[in-house]
């Protein structure tokens, strides 16, 4: 999946400015995506450059204007158009696999009890995370993005079943 369409489909939920952009990913989406305030910046300069978006500013009193996104009838093509398309194959990388796949030439179980301890407060971090965010189910549209959040849950509670099954092996 490319940011264009992640960002295109957001969007499509409601006129965005780019802060509204990383927060809403920051909100809904970190399950599956994340990007930096750059990045989405970047991409939301192409994207209005190809016609995608159209730009309104909004004029502020004593802050600069907020320059909202909103989807042309290209990008609402674009995004129909890649929801229909092909799921191409996503090959995983996790730099905190790779570590473990190596770490045997040190020779050292405290350094994998180490990584392993790191690993487990983070993936707790993150499954707090997901329990807090609100995810409304009225909607089909609703029920599909919960469905994503419960994905991203059940992979870092089995991640931390497997993290309990690593440091048993040691």
């Amino acid at each position: 999946m490319s940011l264009k369409h992640a960002i295109l489909g957001l969007l499509d939920l409601r006129p965005m400015t780019g802060y509204d952009l990383k927060k809403t990913f920051d909100d809904t989406a970190q399950h599956f995506w994340a990007a930096d305030r750059s990045q989405i910046y970047r991409t939301l300069g192409t994207l209005y450059a190809e016609g995608l978006l159209d730009e309104h500013v909004i004029p502020q009193r004593s802050r600069p204007a907020r320059h909202e996104y909103r989807l042309t009838e290209a990008g609402s093509a674009e995004l129909d158009a890649w929801l229909r398309s092909p799921a191409p194959a996503e090959l995983p990388r996790e730099a905190f696999l790779t570590r473990i796949y190596f770490a045997g030439r040190a020779e050292d179980p405290k350094l994998v009890r180490a990584l392993v301890e790191e690993r487990r407060a983070l993936v707790r971090q993150r499954l707090t995370a997901f329990h807090a965010l609100e995810t409304p189910t009225t909607t089909y549209a609703e029920r599909l993005r919960a469905l994503t959040l419960r994905n991203g849950i059940m992979h870092l509670e089995a991640e931390l079943s497997w993290l309990d099954e690593l440091e048993e092996a040691l």
